[in-house]
């Protein structure tokens, strides 16, 4: 289930599973006529035996499907950890079903026959929420890895002064003078690249510092 690192194509990407092939053929071309890339795999198996590429995508997924059920394979995903938005499809659907598809996370839950503007718009939704969430994921990547040129004290230091303690108070807790307590912190300020203590201070949010 991990993505390709294969990022030639940069387009977003749509993934639809659907067992009927004549709707595969309709939605495909919907989809290329608006400019969109389409993958489209009749199975949960076809899916998954195929590498994703690391680009802003989307999964339509029918809720009946031979094999792994629909709202199974997303409850899969769900527990692997994978952040794929997921739209559903269907045309046996009832209240249960789409209660249960929006707790765990979808983006959507269509009606077969659905409009094609329906779509769309779902699909705009799904890739937005994903395109928000691989820059959050880079940013705090970027962030993980300033974090890591740190110095023990400097992270000790940078922790506690995230939490609210003044440099007379991490001198203490810490067992060193309020001067090197000073030095530490403008260290790690200027390691993490923070322009301002509230910079720091939502970086060490992000890290799980304070």
């Amino acid at each position: 289930m991990n993505p390709s690192t294969d990022t030639a194509a940069i387009e977003p990407l749509i993934y639809l599973v659907d067992d009927d092939a004549l709707l595969r053929d309709a939605i495909g071309s919907l989809l290329r006529s608006v400019g969109m890339r389409v993958a489209a795999y009749p199975s949960v198996a076809a899916f998954l035996a195929v590498s994703r590429v690391d680009v802003t995508s989307c999964l339509l997924l029918d809720v009946r499907l031979q094999g792994v059920s629909g709202l199974d394979f997303q409850a899969d995903l769900n527990r692997e950890g994978v952040p794929l938005p997921v739209i559903f499809m269907t045309g046996h659907g009832d209240i249960p079903m789409s209660v249960r598809a929006m707790k765990a996370g979808a983006i959507d839950f269509l009606a077969k026959p659905f409009r094609d503007q329906d779509l769309l718009d779902a699909i705009n939704v799904a890739l937005q929420a994903d395109s928000a969430r691989r820059s959050r994921d880079q940013a705090l990547h970027a962030v993980t890895a300033r974090y890591a040129t740190l110095t023990p004290r400097e992270r000790e230091i940078m922790a506690l002064a995230a939490r609210g303690l003044m440099n007379k108070q991490i001198a203490g807790e810490v067992g060193t003078s309020e001067i090197t307590v000073k030095i530490h912190r403008g260290n790690a300020m200027r390691k993490m690249e923070a322009k301002t203590f509230a910079d720091l201070v939502r970086m060490a949010e992000a890290l799980g510092l304070a």
